[in-house]
């Protein structure tokens, strides 16, 4: 089961930027780079994500909270998809 870290930093005044980052933590090297490959496509405009050893690490960047919660659900539904299909999980 991956590990997900989830450390947000929102700033009070509305017009910040509210960023994410995620490292989420796989089995092994080979796991995550397959697991990244197959969401990395998606990720396009929305979210900058890569492989180091065994995790991913993803940073997300939005103009409001639920902008920013819109794409994390987004990603880590794809994410769970990836890695079900990668281990043989069902």
């Amino acid at each position: 089961m991956p590990t997900v870290v989830v450390p947000v930093r929102m700033p009070l005044n509305a017009q910040a930027t509210v960023r994410c980052s995620l490292v989420i933590g796989f089995a092994s090297p080979a796991e995550a780079e397959d697991v990244h490959r197959s969401v990395s496509l998606d990720n396009d405009g929305y979210l900058e994500s890569e492989v180091r050893g065994s995790d991913i690490v993803a940073r997300i960047e939005a103009g409001s909270l639920k902008s920013l919660l819109h794409t994390l659900d987004d990603f880590l539904s794809c994410l769970g998809v990836a890695d079900r299909i990668v281990s043989g999980k069902d």
